[in-house]
């Protein structure tokens, strides 16, 4: 059998595999309009981008992973949702430089793998041939032969759900608010008042101290239980030390009159005053012991 004779044999052959139309598989209708028949609008690469992004809306997580329970949106959704848009506005999207690396890895159980990292840069030409420039990576495990084509998979999804910023479409966690107001600062009065309660415990005090040197109360002037005025921090270490509950406690030892405050408003903190540096060392040593 000659050359001519072999060729239609097996051109006979390929007929007789050769799928009928009512065989083939119907081809899924994206819904992409005819060109027009002036073509493609002349716009620049970003804005036809942007008219792409515009279809797109969003592509939901609906995949979930087996074994693991977490949904996800893989590179078939992206090129499913990208591929008939960026047809109808003119836009292409072409790997322009790939450079790959690789290196032996090995799996968590000790099985060996090839490691594959994959640095794209893409140009996406508008309608006019012009365009812009973007870099993604990719990066895959695999035993086999198909860590660069994974690689290369990841670094077109990064690209499509990146730089299209294609949101999800799920709720936003920040539509459920709380209103958060300030607390009201307390009064050098309902400080004393609870200071003088003889149900107010030594380690209460102790915080009392703390809160009343952050809120600068230390210096304001209150009735004590003889009704005289005195210093608010002054009054709180006096009490704590005369309900000392244990011989060590360092509120039992001999504390003297706190210097008086100067040069400043009552119930301000002034660095430079003697009183205030005063009521701060004392909250120190009052803290350190606590």
């Amino acid at each position: 059998m000659g050359l001519a004779e072999n060729a239609a044999a097996l051109a006979a052959g390929a007929d007789a595999f050769r799928a009928t139309p009512d065989d083939q598989a119907p081809l899924i209708d994206f819904n992409v309009p005819d060109p027009d028949p002036n073509g493609y609008e002349q716009i620049p690469a970003l804005l036809a981008w942007l008219r792409v992004r515009a279809d797109i809306k969003s592509i939901a997580k609906e995949r979930v992973f087996a074994g693991q329970n977490w949904k996800f949106r893989g590179i078939d959704e992206a090129l499913n949702a990208f591929g008939p848009v960026t047809l109808r506005h003119g836009v292409n999207v072409i790997p322009h430089r790939v450079e790959p690396t690789f290196r032996d890895a090995r799996t968590s159980q000790g099985k060996p793998t090839r490691e594959c990292t994959v640095t794209t840069t893409w140009r996406i030409y508008g309608p006019m041939f012009d365009y812009f420039e973007a870099q993604t990576i990719g990066e895959s495990l695999d035993s086999g032969d198909r860590g660069s084509s994974k690689a290369q998979s990841i670094a077109r999804r990064e690209l499509l759900f990146g730089i299209g910023l294609t949101p999800t479409g799920d709720p936003n966690m920040d539509v459920s608010t709380i209103e958060r107001g300030d607390a009201p600062v307390r009064t050098a009065v309902s400080y004393a008042n609870e200071a003088l309660d003889e149900a107010t415990s030594v380690g209460r005090l102790r915080q009392m101290h703390k809160e009343i040197t952050q809120n600068r109360l230390g210096g304001a002037l209150v009735a004590n239980e003889h009704g005289d005025e005195e210093q608010l921090g002054a009054l709180v270490i006096r009490v704590g030390r005369e309900r000392k509950e244990r011989p060590s406690d360092p509120w039992a030892t001999s504390q003297p009159q706190l210097p008086t405050h100067s040069g400043h408003a009552e119930g301000e903190f002034d660095a430079d005053c003697v009183g205030c540096k005063a009521e701060q060392a004392e909250a120190d040593r009052a803290a350190a012991g606590s």
